[in-house]
């Protein structure tokens, strides 16, 4: 929520001024562990040609660029560069992207392939560019979806009065998996409102659930509450907020929150790439407000039912790390993970940390295989970013 967020004072985050740029920020960081180092041209390609894919998103009349983008033809992986997946992904993708070890998954052991992925506030499918990637290469089955009003999803996010509305192309897509599919659940920041919504909704189509510091809500508790600490309250917020949109007209209740552009780069992206910040700015678009303002119903019986892991990020700007604590602490998970040096969108700033950590899960059979509060190490973080 970034921007919107902004213009009402913040706690600052620690070893850090809330907008002062990261040293690191706006440069991608240099591969390590003896890994041959591509080019200019050759790290640009696949930024450059991301970022013009945003750009030209709803020319696209081929239509394979809908409101999902999976491992069927339509994945970003497949879309951008020549070739196909296996043959140039190692020759096009940049060092932070690509390891020269890689992650070893027992395919047939898994419960399922399939990872779908929901992104957060203002961003798409698109955001998951660099994960999908990776978790194809590793013989995985991923899926990127467009949450409404987001994305190259067509509705006016001032129209969209409930988290239902929201979350439905997630909720139909569950819906239409064949009977005995189940699938591992992914979501980012606000998106994770929608994944709990979905555990209530489709507990029988998820295997897992995967918050990657996101907003892991309590029964009757609101996605907004969860910064509510670091911000103000709801109704202070509402008055106070400089970014707020009325679809409906000035005297009715405000519809949406937009983006500053400069704001986000220090909340969002303290640690990512300056191409991927250039991708996520000409991206992202204004966030509906009712979803993130609607208490959640939340079961035992349905919710209660799914394993949950919490995927943390500690140079987190959006969601500082003592806030991810305190969710995890209230609404204890089944297993923790942290990134070092990660911001608020690990899917930028440290791909393949992220990718080791979803493909991990992905192998976890039993739900005692991790206890909450266990998390992976500085030590195995730095080997996988060095790797």
């Amino acid at each position: 929520m970034g921007n919107a967020f902004g213009c009402i004072q913040r706690k600052q985050p620690r070893g850090a001024p809330l907008a002062s740029r990261s040293k690191r920020m706006g440069s991608a960081r240099a591969p390590r562990g003896g890994a041959a180092k591509l080019t200019p041209a050759e790290e640009e390609l696949l930024h450059r040609q991301a970022l013009a894919m945003a750009i030209h998103q709803h020319l696209d009349a081929g239509g394979s660029m809908s409101r999902r983008i999976d491992a069927g033809g339509a994945s970003i992986s497949r879309r951008i560069g020549p070739g196909n997946t296996s043959s140039r992904r190692h020759g096009s993708l940049p060092d932070s992207v690509t390891n020269a070890k890689a992650v070893q998954v027992v395919l047939e052991n898994l419960e399922t392939k399939k990872i779908v992925l929901v992104h957060g506030e203002g961003f798409g499918a698109w955001c998951w560019y660099k994960t999908i990637s990776l978790l194809e290469e590793a013989g995985l089955d991923p899926v990127a979806l467009d949450l409404a009003g987001s994305g190259i999803d067509h509705t006016d996010a001032n129209s969209i009065a409930t988290l239902e509305e929201y979350s439905k192309p997630l909720i139909d897509y569950l819906s239409e998996l064949p009977e005995n599919e189940k699938v591992v659940l992914v979501g980012h920041s606000c998106g994770g409102a929608s994944v709990s919504y979905a555990l209530e909704h489709c507990a029988e189509k998820i295997s897992k659930a995967v918050f990657l510091t996101a907003t892991m809500v309590k029964d009757s508790q609101r996605p907004f509450d969860v910064f509510s600490e670091e911000l103000a309250s709801a109704d202070v917020f509402l008055q106070e907020s400089q970014f707020l949109l009325y679809g409906n007209g000035k005297d009715k209740p405000p519809t949406g929150l937009r983006f500053d552009k400069q704001q986000i780069k220090g909340l969002y992206f303290n640690q990512s790439p300056s191409k991927d910040i250039a991708l996520a700015t000409v991206s992202m678009r204004p966030i509906p407000l009712a979803p993130i303002m609607e208490k959640l119903s939340l079961t035992a019986e349905k919710y209660g039912t799914v394993r949950r892991y919490f995927i943390q990020t500690l140079d987190d700007h959006m969601l500082s790390p003592d806030a991810q604590e305190k969710l995890v602490r209230e609404n204890p998970p089944d297993g923790i993970f942290k990134i070092k040096g990660g911001d608020h969108c690990p899917f930028f700033s440290k791909p393949q940390s992220l990718h080791k950590i979803l493909v991990e899960i992905a192998q976890i059979q039993a739900p005692s295989t991790l206890f909450p509060g266990k998390a992976i190490s500085e030590e195995e973080e730095e080997s996988t970013e060095k790797s």
